[in-house]
């Protein structure tokens, strides 16, 4: 079974895929710790900051691990904000049958009241070097973004209201069944 987790900025990505980890000892794939290491080792001239040209180049590479998990019926949990909305059409359907999605979306409501907890717990799993450019109104523009994204492609959109360890706990049993029609029903309910 592939997990895989996008959303905004801030949303919590990394560590709900932490909490799965440590939950179910699924290991998991940051794309961030990929570009970063492709652009390192001066195997691409993009740079962090160029997000149009690095999803298509780092989705090339992640898609064809993604089938290469399934093909020996191992786990992994993909997280980053590098999925394309038509990621679906990479993968005939036996790979869709292993395959859990889920966009992490904070409501503005969430950001509004909790900006502060947001910026504390910014680097708990990965320290962030340069955080200047999050803001309140950043958070929900990028927030906004995602959940246009969701809605646009049909894809499951998981949208934190007001406690986020209790809304992304509920959300591990969900995303790790067994039962790819009981997860999609759930996801679909909390949407």
């Amino acid at each position: 079974m592939v997990i895989i987790i996008t959303g905004a900025s801030h949303s919590g990505k990394t560590i709900l895929a932490q909490k799965i980890l440590e939950r179910c000892k699924f290991p998991y794939l940051s794309i961030d710790h990929l570009k970063m290491g492709l652009i390192r080792s001066k195997n691409t001239n993009l740079t962090p900051y160029d997000d149009d040209a690095l999803t298509p180049y780092l989705w090339n590479i992640v898609r064809e691990i993604i089938k290469t998990v399934i093909e020996n019926n191992q786990n992994l949990i993909v997280e980053g904000c590098y999925i394309p909305a038509d990621w679906k059409q990479d993968f005939e359907q036996r790979y869709l049958t292993e395959i859990r999605f889920c966009c992490l979306c904070l409501s503005p409501k969430y950001i509004r009241t909790h900006f502060s907890d947001i910026i504390r717990h910014a680097s708990d799993i990965e320290l962030r070097l340069d955080d200047s450019e999050c803001t309140a109104d950043w958070l929900e523009k990028e927030n906004s973004r995602y959940a246009v994204f969701c809605k646009k492609n049909n894809l499951p959109l998981i949208t934190i209201e007001t406690n986020y360890i209790e809304e992304i706990n509920a959300l591990i049993p969900i995303l790790t069944s067994g039962d790819l029609e009981k997860a999609r029903r759930e996801l679909k309910e909390k949407m």
